[in-house]
């Protein structure tokens, strides 16, 4: 357990956070705005921005490998996204010891944002053992490699995790998952960014997909999501329609959801690929709820999702890059604000079922680990990049929880690009009631990137 003096010692670090090191001017001499979260949807300036992409991660699960940090590779693929006319691509691992100035100037040069998973393999949520892998060291990490982005106006958002939940058992993940979330966002805040969104990846399982939706958009606004996105394999081309794939349910099922919501992956490979659902995106069929989507995925990794095959220098088209270059000449980006939802409120956050197995009250979430507030007033330092020792065994088994929004730093983002604006302005003081959790679950391989294959 913490001690009383343990506890005002955290709040009074988070209080007094003031950026040390001022954000650096993004690297690239072009122009692209900023995207902010209206409503239920993206915005680039006045404009609503839907989210048209690829997952791009060349190597797959089988090598941990960052592709924007190798300028001359980025620019050869920058060639084939503008070719595809995409504005987005996902990034699943990057090193955060490594430049990335070259590839995101040419990125926005080309008009094309980034969506971004801030963990890696040794650096992320173990759903077998989330209160042992939720720590300070962990946290370093990732604040690190939101330190190394931030700069960047084109850096789109961040993903807090990807389908650490994928069945029932492991949805006791979901309050870890909050807490990260939670954490970006606040450290965000404390270093005095740019309000960069914040977000889950969601794998898409039938019978908890709306529940963790739910509780990713409920409670006080300190711990909510920026957007919400899961990964959708169930409109397989040649069988199916956005009726029988049950997307007008998803549609329906949504229609009062108050955050962003879009597919970070998409592209079913059980008959041959003719991306059909492409023209429903970027329609009236579903523009008033979703914002686009990420077709999973750029290189051929061996699964047979692939768009291209990439073999040493050289990049050569399959099939499915013509199909999706087809789909997307066939229907262009919506130029309207699609019908999106003005505004709403935080969502209920669901009830202990046989299907959502979250033991922890909805309005506790795991506090903040032991020392990493200095972060908030220091900044994270040096990242330990894709050769570290690991986070996952550093924590105990033992969580500490608080109210959920207890010590969030809530304010001293800035709207716009450039520099570092001030110090964070308002953090919630925390009354903290501390209890030990076990979180008892199928123990299952970690999944860091990748698509659930189906």
């Amino acid at each position: 357990m913490k001690t009383a003096a343990a506890l005002v010692a955290v709040s009074g670090a988070l209080a007094a956070a003031t950026p040390t090191n001022p954000l650096q001017p993004r690297a690239s001499g072009s122009s692209i705005t900023p995207v902010t979260v209206k409503g239920n949807a993206f915005f680039a300036g006045d404009e609503r921005f839907y989210v048209r992409g690829v997952d791009y991660q060349p190597g797959g699960s089988s090598e941990a490998k960052d592709p924007i940090a190798d300028a001359d590779t980025c620019k050869r693929d920058v060639a084939k996204f503008k070719d595809l006319g995409l504005n987005t691509i996902r990034v699943y691992t990057v090193d955060n010891t490594a430049d990335h100035d070259e590839c995101m100037s040419a990125l926005a040069d080309a008009g094309i944002y980034l969506a971004l998973d801030v963990n890696t393999p040794l650096y992320s949520l173990n759903r077998a053992e989330p209160d042992v892998s939720y720590n300070k060291v962990y946290l370093q990490s990732i604040f690190a490699t939101v330190d190394k982005f931030a700069k960047y106006d084109n850096t789109l958002l961040f993903f807090s995790g990807n389908e650490v939940i994928n069945d029932d058992a492991t949805t006791s993940c979901a309050p870890y998952v909050k807490a990260v979330t939670r954490d970006i966002k606040s450290y965000i805040n404390a270093r005095g960014y740019r309000s960069i969104p914040v977000g889950y990846s969601a794998a898409d399982v039938e019978s908890n997909r709306f529940e963790m939706a739910e509780y990713m958009n409920c409670g006080d606004d300190a711990v909510r999501s920026d957007f919400y996105a899961f990964n959708d394999y169930s409109w397989c081309d040649g069988a199916s329609s956005f009726t029988i794939s049950g997307w007008d349910k998803k549609v329906q099922k949504f229609s009062n959801y108050s955050i962003p919501l879009f597919l970070s992956e998409y592209g079913c490979i059980t008959n041959k690929r003719t991306f059909d659902a492409v023209k429903s995106i970027y329609d009236d069929d579903m523009t008033a709820v979703y914002s686009g989507g990420l077709v999973y995925e750029y290189s051929e990794e061996g699964s047979g999702y692939g768009l291209v095959k990439i073999s040493g220098d050289s990049v050569s088209e399959l099939d499915d890059y013509a199909s999706l270059k087809k789909a997307f000449t066939n229907t262009k980006i919506p130029t309207t604000d699609g019908g999106y939802k003005k505004s709403g409120s935080a969502s209920d956050c669901p009830t202990k079922s046989s299907n959502w197995n979250v033991t922890i009250s909805s309005d506790k979430l795991p506090a903040f680990p032991d020392g990493a507030s200095d972060y908030m007033k220091n900044g994270a330092g040096a990242g330990p990049g894709l050769q570290g020792k690991g986070s996952q065994t550093s924590g105990t088994k033992t969580t500490d929880l608080a109210d959920a929004a207890d010590g969030a730093v809530t304010s001293g983002a800035s709207s716009g690009s450039g520099a570092s604006k001030g110090a964070a302005s308002s953090v919630r003081v925390p009354e903290f009631s501390v209890a030990p959790l076990v979180c008892g679950m199928i123990v299952l391989a970690s999944t860091v990137f990748g698509a659930a294959l189906i």
